[in-house]
């Protein structure tokens, strides 16, 4: 999408996605600025004092509040919905608090984007709102349904929504990588269920994807990359050729493998080549089937355990090189927890 001259807004701004797409963004697109939405002033303060661009506009705020949002939106052209509580155990935990964030705060973006005639709004979902066996992964749903079905709520206006779904981001935090590179110290890698699978995303592949999707947005879409898939033990092999993987049991709110598109959803989602379109599930004025691709076929299914592109351990193991080790406390959780998330 040509982004010169657009204002944008991201919410989450100075979160792991939220960092990388704005160094992207003001590296290869001459915008107008891009407004950090976010609540934490000491992160907002060090992200200008490392970039030092001054078309970032920093807005304190939090997508529960609704006022702040409908202020920070007017005269946005883009708005990037990253905002989210991602660990599992810590929404389990804190229901309310997840609630209010990722449903609530999702619905406050989309009404703020319809009020303010934003023309384009693309949320970050996640591989666990499919199917969903924890509170995070069901908040993330009914974001995907509100942002898929906010069109509704604006027929005659300008707007457009959608989102991406992708899987775990290499490096973010709660990722196993940081996990593995402190253990692999004591000589031993605690892994949940040694039949693990994940897919596997860059965040520099992810923003790229959230860019490349901008374009092909015209009401509701949901859009899903294909991406690798790796073993969790591949994983622990490559970085800890030697040590010991000791089992510890897959923990409440995970699963074994993660699934990307349905049997369900892949009957209103096309294959359009480097990516999977999920149709929003009762259409909106504005959305129609993409130009290109083709239909998927009765009863597939995209999950990290049936996928025909693997990591091998020597591509794992390049992908963690920059990836630092995490503190103390953070390592003592076992790899492959309900915390590893984007």
């Amino acid at each position: 999408m040509d982004l010169t001259g657009k204002t944008l807004l991201i919410t989450g701004g100075t979160g792991s996605f939220g960092t990388q797409f704005i160094r992207t963004v003001l590296a290869n697109h001459d915008v107008a600025s891009i407004r950090v939405f976010s609540r934490d002033e000491l992160k907002q303060y060090e992200l200008n004092q490392r970039l030092r661009d001054p078309r970032l506009r920093l807005l304190l705020g939090d997508v529960r509040d609704a006022d702040r949002l409908r202020v920070a939106t007017r005269g946005v052209d883009v708005i990037v919905h990253a905002a989210a509580l991602k660990q599992v155990e810590s929404c389990e935990y804190n229901p309310f608090e997840a609630v209010q964030t990722n449903v609530l705060g999702a619905q406050n973006v989309a009404s703020a984007a319809i009020e303010n005639e934003v023309p384009l709004t693309m949320a970050l979902s996640t591989d666990k709102a499919v199917n969903p066996v924890n509170l995070y992964g069901a908040t993330k749903l009914a974001a995907e349904k509100i942002i898929s079905q906010a069109d509704v709520y604006a027929p005659d206006g300008p707007a457009r929504f959608g989102s991406v779904r992708y899987g775990n981001v290499v490096g973010s935090r709660g990722s196993v990588i940081p996990v593995f590179k402190q253990q692999a110290e004591t000589g031993i890698l605690s892994i949940t269920d040694d039949r693990m699978t994940r897919f596997w995303i860059t965040l520099e592949q992810a923003v790229q994807f959230v860019l490349s999707s901008m374009d092909l947005v015209h009401g509701g879409e949901t859009f899903v990359p294909k991406i690798p898939s790796m073993r969790i033990v591949d994983l622990a092999r490559a970085m800890a050729p030697e040590a010991e993987h000791r089992i510890t049991g897959i923990r409440p709110g995970e699963k074994l493998h993660e699934v990307m598109v349905t049997e369900d959803e892949a009957r209103v989602t096309y294959d359009i080549g480097d990516r999977y379109v999920i149709m929003p599930s009762r259409p909106t004025w504005h959305s129609e089937p993409p130009e290109r691709g083709e239909k998927l076929p009765d009863g597939f299914r995209y999950s990290s355990d049936n996928n025909t592109d693997w990591l091998t351990e020597e591509q794992l193991l390049a992908m963690t090189k920059t990836v630092r080790a995490p503190g103390r406390r953070e390592s003592d959780r076992g790899a492959g927890a309900p915390g590893w998330e984007a």
